[in-house]
């Protein structure tokens, strides 16, 4: 891998399983049928595009209607946690 790039990992890993279940289930939502065995790399870039767009809207649209009910859910630290020298 060349020097820059990461590795796709979660910033809470403890929201890791809970990530995965919201991906099966925005895939469903969008009529995508989801393989067997869970391995999505056979489907084009543009079907898991989709479902990585629509998974953002949806937490985009659950922080701002928490914010329009008046909460303001904490908002985790997560810029640049390992700066390239």
């Amino acid at each position: 891998m060349a020097q820059g790039q990461k590795t796709n990992r979660k910033l809470i890993p403890q929201a890791s399983q809970a990530m995965e279940q919201f991906k099966w289930e925005t895939a469903r939502e969008l009529g995508i049928q989801v393989p067997q065995g869970g391995y999505m790399g056979d489907l084009p870039s543009r079907v898991n595009g989709a479902i990585g767009g629509n998974m953002v809207r949806k937490m985009i649209a659950a922080y701002e209607q928490s914010l329009a009910q008046g909460q303001q859910p904490p908002t985790p630290q997560v810029t640049n946690q390992n700066p390239t020298p």
